[in-house]
């Protein structure tokens, strides 16, 4: 038995999403949730991305479980992914085991993982680690926080949270449960960085409710409301105050259906009878009876509200006299995509509000002032802040040194990847891991995995082009039995037939001059070509195009 425990950041630091961290002792680890990320560059094609868990591999057999702090895609949208590899027991919350089921039946592996729901002050003993589940307020209902108990002492991972002490829907955080491990003694607290840089407290998710029940009455028409799917507290809100004003509510968009379903099964949602409507039944109500729930609020494209405000979805369009409520923070990356959307809303004649004109949306997580109420709580021996980008972890910091009087070398500053050693003496990094990410494409009909080469390979046809010529030779000389041809799309410095004809002439001089051996193997005489065009282009132009030749072997009368 050892009294050191090692930390590692699979994802989620350093970046938004992607969120997922494993905790070694003794020969086992725990992964603590699974999240996917959104590429914010763009990656031509490819929606999402997750953690490349091939650096697991060689602590295959030391893996004993997944403990989920809640439901949000950023930390569980990777677990399909991650139970393909390695198929272990999981824990959460009974609504965020929902949302992953709805995630693994998407995937064909309902029927093949182990799914166990847990409740607050739940503990589960595992071979080195026993987990207690501590309740914390987010944005959406039913989050953990996470006090686990290891050979070196006790760490809580605080999850996404923020101090709400009159949530919509559920219980507060769970202070009491927290100072009483701040009294035992914790040796490291993991904690949220998303709001560091966001002086004061986070509202609560009661604040937006005097500026919905404005709009609702202020509103001639339709009124449109785009929130994140698993915004629960946000969709009791608008149940709510759509009953106070008299109007139906049709939910729209799969993910929202699915996740007000889910909800309401499960008893989060209190939804009176007859609210909901059907979009046919919508479509018969005048504009001033109807509120449409609505995905979209990052202007997806495939969202409900985009296709409202750029065509048509399913027969409804954003029309004169609409209120559109974008209840949602911008996720970066996404800024100019809402912008397109807000435009187009525009220009239909609808009218628009989000968080920018009025408190139509709070965020979930921890400003400073709840940082410092989290950290006085646990009163932990170390800091390692966690979730967002480096500016954030490192303003977390700043902020515990200066405000809350923690010395510098007890937050400690950490990137995805390195490994950090915890005992009673010290937290260091002492090695770093290799961690890539894996790009998805989600098409209609499944879940491809696209690798770095594909991806290098798009961006560089998008940026240089593609270039392809075309050459017929004899299959049984090599020689060549007509003029080559060059097809060429998306390539600059082309313009005028001389430079065709040079490419041509080097095409017809490389196979002219080309080896038995390469004449004989079409791989090798491509690659040849494909070098000579590669160093004439990028000599005359500095660009890199793909090159893809094509070779037409004819035989002899």
């Amino acid at each position: 038995m050892t009294d050191r425990i090692e930390i590692i950041p699979l994802g989620g630091l350093g970046e938004f999403g992607m969120n997922c961290m494993a905790v070694r002792a003794n020969g086992e680890m725990i992964i603590i949730d699974a999240g996917m990320g959104f590429p914010e560059e763009s990656v031509y094609g490819v929606d999402v991305a997750v953690p490349d868990f091939s650096a697991l591999d060689d602590y295959r057999d030391e893996i004993s479980a997944v403990i989920l702090t809640h439901g949000h895609e950023d930390h569980i949208g990777a677990l399909p992914y991650f139970l393909r590899r390695f198929n272990v027991p999981v824990y959460g919350s009974a609504f965020t085991i929902a949302l992953a089921e709805s995630r693994l039946e998407e995937h064909e592996l309902l029927d093949q993982v182990l799914l166990h729901r847990v409740e607050a002050r739940d503990r589960i003993e595992l071979d080195s680690f026993e987990i207690e589940f501590i309740r914390v307020s987010h944005s959406l209902v039913d989050c953990f926080a996470l006090a686990i108990t290891t050979p070196a002492g006790i760490i809580v991972h605080t999850g996404d949270y923020k101090m709400d002490e009159t949530p919509v829907i559920g219980d507060p955080v769970d202070l009491r449960t927290l100072r009483r491990y701040g009294q035992e003694g914790v040796l490291a607290l993991l904690s949220d960085s998303t709001n560091a840089t966001v002086p004061g407290r986070t509202p609560s998710e009661r604040a937006v409710i005097p500026t919905f029940e404005e709009i609702f009455a202020q509103a001639p028409g339709r009124i449109i409301v785009a929130c994140f799917a698993s915004s629960v507290h946000r969709q009791q809100i608008v149940l709510d105050v759509a009953q106070q004003f008299g109007r139906r509510v049709c939910v729209l968009g799969r993910s929202m259906q699915k996740s007000v379903e889910i909800a309401d099964r499960l008893g989060y949602l209190d939804i009176p009878v007859d609210l909901l409507v059907s979009l046919d039944e919508a479509k018969r109500l005048d504009g001033d009876e109807v509120v449409f729930l609505v995905t979209g609020s990052q202007s997806e494209p495939r969202s409900v509200l985009q296709q409202m405000a750029t065509q048509s979805y399913k027969g409804i369009s954003i029309e004169e006299g609409d209120t559109v409520v974008l209840s949602a923070r911008i996720i970066p990356g996404h800024e100019r995509a809402i912008s397109r959307l807000i435009g187009e809303i525009y220009k239909r004649g609808g009218q628009i509000f989000d968080e920018k004109r009025r408190l139509v949306h709070v965020s979930g997580h921890a400003s400073q002032e709840d940082i410092r109420l989290m950290t006085e709580a646990v009163r932990p021996r170390y800091v390692i802040p966690i979730h967002g980008e480096y500016r954030m972890l490192y303003r977390h910091k700043e902020y515990l040194r200066r405000h809350v009087g923690l010395d510098e070398e007890r937050v400690v500053l950490v990137e995805n990847g390195d490994v950090i050693e915890l005992n009673a003496e010290r937290a260091s990094v002492i090695d770093r891991w290799a961690i890539g990410r894996v790009f998805i494409d989600e098409t209609e009909v499944g879940f491809e995995e696209v690798d770095d080469e594909t991806v290098r390979e798009r961006r560089q046809l998008a940026f240089d082009g593609v270039l392809t010529p075309v050459v017929t030779i004899n299959e049984r000389t090599g020689a060549l039995e007509a003029a080559p041809e060059i097809a060429a799309h998306g390539l600059v410095g082309m313009d005028g037939d001389g430079f065709v004809r040079e490419l041509k002439r080097i095409v017809a001089e490389t196979v002219r001059t080309a080896s038995a051996a390469e004449k004989r193997d079409t791989t090798l005489l491509k690659e040849r070509i494909r070098l000579e065009l590669k160093r004439f282009i990028q000599r005359q132009t500095g660009a890199r195009p793909v090159i893809t030749p094509v070779i037409v072997q004819v035989g002899c009368e």
